[in-house]
């Protein structure tokens, strides 16, 4: 049983299988239309930009090449450096290079083939479209742009910390207090970003305390969002929920239960702290969000380049 009854029960009450038809691949990001898109807009003021992405390199945040040998950092690799093609360096020349990396190994948005269970996908297509050339069904490239108002809600500040020691669990209260301290009213279509403060282990290099334990949303805060019909959420931490899970038996609800029932759009590995620290000067939370994925054909996730606009 991938879920005990009471997590089937929720399972049941968030639900979105059918709402936008039953060829829908693209869930909660149907909710970020054009009202949506118009009231991120209306937040920009100042025209200050921010870069939610960590830097694509080899010092990013995957190290368990053991058990997941094919999510390696980004790696670069120039295989053309200052090339003449008539052999006169005076004349034009060119750099080219090319790159590997995991879908999921930086800053990314989790595909909704990315996790299923009992054999079903989201909207309940069959987990045998996950096949060796890719996803066929719910391949990354079906979120298309993704261009809304994004709230971010300091679950970090919220408790006067620069981060968490343990693996505490996000759920509504926390999101209730955080929500509360921005004056923000959530509307459909929104996109939300949860800082953790975890996102510090990183930047010291410390990729091991990054990955766990590891702040994150727990399965309360899934009925949370569907509720809200929040479009998207993205986190500063590598699991998105809380690792070690809270239920030792049940590996990585949240993801089984927002991916393949409520269709909800998943990013981890996105870097808040300046935008949350200029959200705290300023007093000002919500800002126009940017973040289409790479439209990575057959993709279980892909690289996005964030970007917070206030």
């Amino acid at each position: 049983m991938a879920l005990p009854p009471h997590l089937q029960e929720l399972a049941r009450r968030v639900s979105n299988w059918g709402r936008w038809g039953d060829d829908d691949r693209r869930g909660t990001l149907n909710l970020a239309d054009a009202a949506a898109a118009l009231r991120g807009a209306a937040e920009v003021r100042d025209g200050r930009v921010f870069t939610l992405a960590i830097p694509f390199d080899e010092q990013g945040p995957q190290w368990d090449r053991e058990s997941m040998p094919e999510r390696v950092n980004p790696e670069l690799h120039p295989y053309m450096v200052n090339v003449s093609f008539t052999g006169d360096r005076s004349d034009f020349t060119t750099t080219d290079d090319s790159f590997r990396m995991g879908s999921q190994a930086a800053t990314h948005w989790d595909a909704l083939a990315h996790v299923g269970y009992e054999e079903l996908l989201w909207n309940g297509i069959s987990d045998a479209t996950n096949t060796a050339d890719g996803a066929t069904a719910l391949g990354i490239e079906h979120f298309g742009p993704l261009v809304t108002r994004g709230v971010l809600l300091d679950v970090a500040r919220l408790h006067g910390v620069e981060h968490f020691d343990d693996n505490h669990p996000i759920g509504p209260d926390d999101l209730d207090g955080a929500l509360a301290a921005t004056g923000v009213d959530l509307a459909p279509g929104d996109a939300v970003l949860v800082r953790t403060g975890q996102f510090a282990h990183l930047r010291a290099g410390d990729r091991r305390r990054y990955s766990m334990p590891s702040p994150g949303l727990n399965v309360a805060s899934v009925e949370w969002f569907a509720r809200r019909d929040v479009a998207a959420v993205a986190t500063d931490t590598m699991t998105f929920e809380c690792y070690p899970c809270e239920d030792p038996q049940v590996f990585f609800p949240v993801h089984m239960l927002n991916l393949r029932d409520v269709g909800l759009a998943q990013g981890q590995n996105w870097d808040l702290d300046a935008l949350a620290a200029d959200c705290a000067t300023d007093g000002r939370y919500g800002f126009l969000l940017c973040a289409a994925p790479l439209p990575l054909t057959g993709g279980a996730g892909a690289p996005v380049v964030p970007t917070a606009v206030k």
